[in-house]
């Protein structure tokens, strides 16, 4: 397959639609994509600026910010601060109801994601797949370890569907099919998956985008404004109500009077180094790829803080085990060199630094990164051989790590074809390493030769025996490594974006701890909390994207009709 044919492949969908491909005589590494956002600048420096404490820890203090400063003076009856997803979901419901919107963001627009997960839409149920809701509320609970509240997944399995139908009735207007990827399990695995995911099938010349198709349908409208490179400082409050917000354009403050309602959908901190080593020191000491938005630097939350809400206690992020580093480094949020090892969460046989198998290969994306923790270097290293294609497709992976084509024709994230050559750009510069002895892969990965023989000659024999009695893998997710050449590359995890916010209730409204609600302030998406904790569900496909855009509509219709 040539570069030009994997960049149509490409174009589709990248790394969670926030990555592509690049190519530079080699396909190598995933960076951030279309549509193309100005970075944005320090927020510490920003907020140094106006005044604002980011002396102190987190949060700081509030930027003073008088009326005297102000330039412009803007009236609408809906904010929304962020245009990434949930930003324009909720401005396009805005604007179908009349409600006079303004949508600020501080850089030139967000990413919208693909692959929003949803129960009971219209695809799903063409396809013939239905989601038992007490399984799937068990499985969430279970993911969050209880530190959840299952209202607000009851709000999301209620209503997903309708906003995701309303999405495939926008995109058929623009010519784009939109496809629910599901296919059923052909073996019983160790870990449920939910066939929740919806993913738009964007044409392959990159002509048009999840964000273009949005801001036009708000736009359309005729009562949505867009204000771009225009930053949001600080929350407005007037008798503990939000009532606004300050925000700063190219000739000064802007006070913005929010007569019904502000949100705050700005995406989360995943961006910002220093707050992510400061709550999350756990996290960043397990990946070493970073595909969260640029601008996701923790602005938003802050300014909620700033106005009162609590914020969840209990830090984490979205974590897949899929990025590669060289072979004499390490993981973790400072090794700035890694690389989106696509294939890193299929169940490879994976050891230590000792050569050594130190878990069940076959569980969700991040469970091997959180054991990571307790292993040498906080990293682990994927082994495969030559007949690897054949094991991946009878691994029988469902959502985001599919490799094959969905039963209903879906097409995967990415194919194994261009997975294949993903592999070659890695092993090009140097992150897989390929050998045709197991003792000379040893000592390109910098593993004891012994110990990582006497491993590959366990995992064979329980290969051939259809059966892991050491961790309890399923039989049809053990392979061998057996036909040279064989491959390894160490690997650790991409970090997607974080996931701990702003508790809310079941109308998506900011709560203060004590419980009460904060009138006239709104968060969705990564700014909000009181939904994952320790683990993402990444098995049911999509389901962070579809919790966003759920409540940002939600959200939207509520304001208008009230």
């Amino acid at each position: 397959m040539s570069t030009d044919q994997i960049r149509t492949s490409l174009s589709r969908r990248s790394f969670l639609a926030g990555s592509s491909l690049l190519a530079a005589g080699s396909l190598a590494s995933l960076a951030g994509c279309a549509p193309k956002s100005a970075e944005s600048a320090n927020p510490d420096e920003a907020l140094a600026e106006t005044g604002a404490d980011t002396t102190s820890p987190w949060p700081g203090e509030p930027p003073v910010i008088s009326d005297d400063e102000v330039v412009e003076t803007i009236e609408t009856d809906f904010l929304v601060i962020g245009a990434g997803t949930g930003g324009l979901f909720a401005a396009c419901a805005a604007g179908e109801a009349g409600l006079e919107t303004l949508v600020i963001d501080k850089t030139n627009g967000g990413v919208v994601r693909d692959d929003i997960g949803a129960v009971n839409s219209r695809l799903q149920q063409q396809s013939g797949y239905t989601i038992d809701k007490q399984a799937f509320m068990k499985d969430m609970y279970h993911y969050a370890a209880g530190q959840c509240n299952m209202a607000l997944h009851h709000v999301w399995f209620e209503r997903s569907g309708e906003t995701v139908d309303w999405y495939e009735n926008l995109l058929a207007e623009y010519g784009i099919t939109l496809w629910h990827e599901h296919a059923e399990e052909k073996n019983e695995p160790n870990y449920p998956h939910w066939a929740t995911g919806h993913s738009p099938a964007w044409p392959a010349d990159g002509s048009l985008n999840g964000f273009e198709v949005l801001k036009d349908h708000a736009e359309k409208t005729g009562a949505v404004s867009f204000r771009f490179q225009t930053p949001m400082r600080s929350l407005i409050m007037e008798d503990d109500r939000v009532v606004g917000a300050w925000a700063e354009g190219e000739e000064g403050f802007i006070r913005i009077n929010a007569r019904k309602g502000t949100l705050v959908c700005t995406g989360g901190y995943g961006r910002n180094d220093k707050l992510m080593k400061q709550l999350q020191p756990h996290t960043t000491s397990i990946f070493s790829y970073n595909s969260a938005q640029p601008g996701c630097e923790g602005d938003g939350i802050r300014a909620c803080l700033w106005a009162g809400a609590k914020m969840d206690e209990t830090h984490s992020s979205m974590l897949f085990d899929r990025s590669s580093v060289a072979p004499d480094a390490l993981g973790g949020i400072d090794n700035t060199e890694g690389q989106v090892f696509w294939m890193g969460s299929q169940p490879w046989l994976k050891v230590n630094l000792n050569g050594e198998r130190f878990c069940n290969e076959s569980g969700t994306y991040d469970y091997i990164l959180h054991a990571d923790a307790s292993q040498p270097g906080n990293i682990h290293v994927c082994l495969w051989d030559a007949d690897w294609m054949t094991y991946a497709e009878q691994f029988d992976m469902h959502g985001c790590s599919r490799l094959f084509e969905f039963d209903n024709g879906a097409p995967p994230n990415f194919t194994a074809d261009i997975v294949a050559a993903m592999n070659d750009g890695l092993l090009e510069m140097g992150h897989i390493q390929q050998a045709d002895t197991i003792e000379e892969l040893a000592e390109k990965l910098g593993l004891p030769a012994d110990a990582l023989v006497e491993t590959i000659n366990r995992n064979n024999e329980n290969y051939d025996n259809g059966n892991d009695p050491d961790f309890g893998k399923e039989p049809f997710r053990l392979s061998p490594v057996r036909k040279p050449p064989f491959y390894g590359v160490r690997t650790t995890g991409a970090m997607l974006c974080t996931m701990d916010g702003i508790v809310v209730n079941t109308h998506g409204q900011a709560l203060r701890a004590d419980g009460t609600i904060i009138e006239g302030l709104y968060v969705t998406g990564n700014d909000s909390g009181a939904y994952y904790s320790m683990t993402y569900p990444n098995l049911a496909t999509g389901h962070a994207c579809g919790r966003t855009v759920t409540f940002a509509r939600m959200i939207a219709q509520d304001i208008a009709a009230s």
